[in-house]
């Protein structure tokens, strides 16, 4: 006889010391944006049988070609979580603006904040490659019964109650921290549940994968070619093997699950880096210390930085402890 395997629902409850606050409001937020992930798995499983491929002809705030799934994704999860009545405002990748919750029922008084990129990697949908769901979660820092405010959004990651990803690939998983450690759900798409598969992740101490986008490399600082060519050279044990998807959620899955690091650094095009703060480098900056791994720009760890902007940009250097900072040394070097 099969073992039987623990449900999310099940995991949150019998957790109780899982969350610093009201366990009963992390098992709504959670639910929340694990139903949204539901609907979202199943559209994307439809792509290419239905017209939900392609762009729609728009572009985001970030001047980003819109897919037609990043629209379904964002209305997806933006309306999960306002129908649950948890959330007084999200920030979105596809939206310019904060988004504030505060309708007749709501009154100003839900408690969290929450920061996401709905369809990461959505440039992969058309060729079948694994995409996802990154977010972030903030208690507010104005007062319950008061309009949310963009400094509820403004905070380091160091303040996040919760983080994590869904991935969309062969199976889709649910991955979250509360800060006790990382644990993830596969979802059973036959009866709709998600069942507990890899309970407290945690990252090789080293690994033999670097990850980054190499087409860039005439644009990278010094410091970063110089890491890339020690990745390659042959003594010790490298060369390493070199891997990119250009989703970071599987990129980052694959480190957390194998170790290597992850590289986005800033380059000559894009100074400030490429990646957002709030809603792509911290989640998984908080997801990957609490694995046992090593976040930084280069030369600060990512959740010490305070934001300024809900769609700052930030260079990102990601993954087994000893390898980051074997990147951040040659950046220093040659800074």
């Amino acid at each position: 006889m099969s073992k039987r395997h623990t449900t999310l629902g099940e995991f949150l409850i019998g957790r109780p010391e899982e969350f610093e606050y009201d366990n009963a409001e992390l098992g709504q937020l959670i639910n929340a944006i694990r139903l949204a992930g539901k609907v979202v798995s199943h559209e994307i499983r439809k792509a290419g049988l239905v017209d939900i491929t392609g762009t729609i002809g728009s572009t985001n705030v970030q001047g980003e070609e819109q897919k037609k799934l990043d629209v379904f994704a964002n209305e997806a999860f933006i309306n999960t979580l306002t129908n649950r009545d948890i959330v007084c405002g999200i920030v979105s990748e596809e939206n310019e603006e904060m988004i504030t919750i505060s309708g007749a029922n709501n009154r100003n008084r839900n408690k969290y904040v929450v920061v996401m990129d709905p369809l990461d990697g959505s440039s992969n949908i058309d060729v079948n490659i694994t995409v996802g769901t990154i977010f972030g979660i903030y208690r507010r820092i104005s007062p319950v019964g008061t309009p949310v405010t963009v400094e509820d959004f403004l905070q380091p990651g160091n303040l996040q109650v919760a983080a994590g990803y869904i991935a969309y690939g062969t199976s889709t998983m649910m991955v979250y921290t509360t800060g006790n450690g990382v644990h993830g759900f596969t979802l059973n798409p036959a009866i709709g549940t998600y069942y507990l598969s890899h309970p407290n992740i945690t990252i090789p101490d080293m690994g033999n994968i670097y990850s980054v986008n190499q087409g860039g490399y005439v644009h990278f600082p010094e410091g970063v070619k110089k890491y890339i060519k020690y990745c390659q050279a042959e003594e010790d044990d490298r060369p390493y093997t070199g891997r990119y998807v250009g989703s970071m959620v599987a990129d980052i899955h694959r480190t957390l699950l194998l170790g290597g690091i992850y590289i986005y650094p800033q380059s000559t095009g894009k100074p400030e880096g490429k990646l957002r703060l709030l809603y792509e480098c911290n989640p998984f900056a908080f997801l990957l210390e609490q694995a046992g791994g090593r976040a930084t720009n280069g030369a600060q760890r990512i959740m010490d930085i305070k934001p300024t902007d809900i769609h700052q940009r930030m260079p990102f250097f990601g993954g087994c402890v000893a390898m980051v900072e074997k990147a951040e040394s040659f950046l220093k070097k040659n800074s």
